[in-house]
């Protein structure tokens, strides 16, 4: 397997792990939105993380979608306002899981991070997808 055939093959698995998630975060929406929110974070953060490996970049151990699509600019600069609006879910994949959580998040707000979800990995399975 060459180099570009082993990294196109593990950004596949963690596209795989965002379709996954965000199925499991349109599951939830309206049962449980504080879970769907977590999913359609995680749905985001492993499509960001997919998209990094397919272009061999290093990142760092977060959750932090801000700070994973700042590193988009360099590689596709069409991916960065995506990103930047998907910033807004980072909160979700830990405010929202613990008895401290400030507040419940409705089923308008998980569907909002669903759709907003469902953009970035539908974008980035187009730039990633086998050809």
């Amino acid at each position: 397997m060459t180099p570009e055939e082993s990294r196109r093959d593990e950004a596949a698995r963690w596209l795989a792990q965002a379709w996954k998630d965000l199925n499991a975060a349109r599951l939830l929406a309206s049962a449980e939105p504080s879970r769907s929110v977590f999913h359609s974070q995680q749905a985001a953060e492993k499509a960001a993380k997919a998209f990094l490996t397919f272009h061999d970049v290093t990142f760092r151990k977060t959750h932090d979608l801000n700070e994973l699509g700042g590193q988009f600019a360099a590689l596709n600069p069409s991916l960065v306002p995506l990103f930047k609006d998907a910033s807004d879910l980072t909160d979700y994949a830990v405010v929202f899981r613990y008895l401290d959580a400030p507040r419940e998040p409705d089923e308008s707000e998980a569907m909002a991070a669903l759709e907003t979800a469902g953009r970035v990995v539908g974008a980035v399975s187009t730039f990633v997808a086998p050809h």
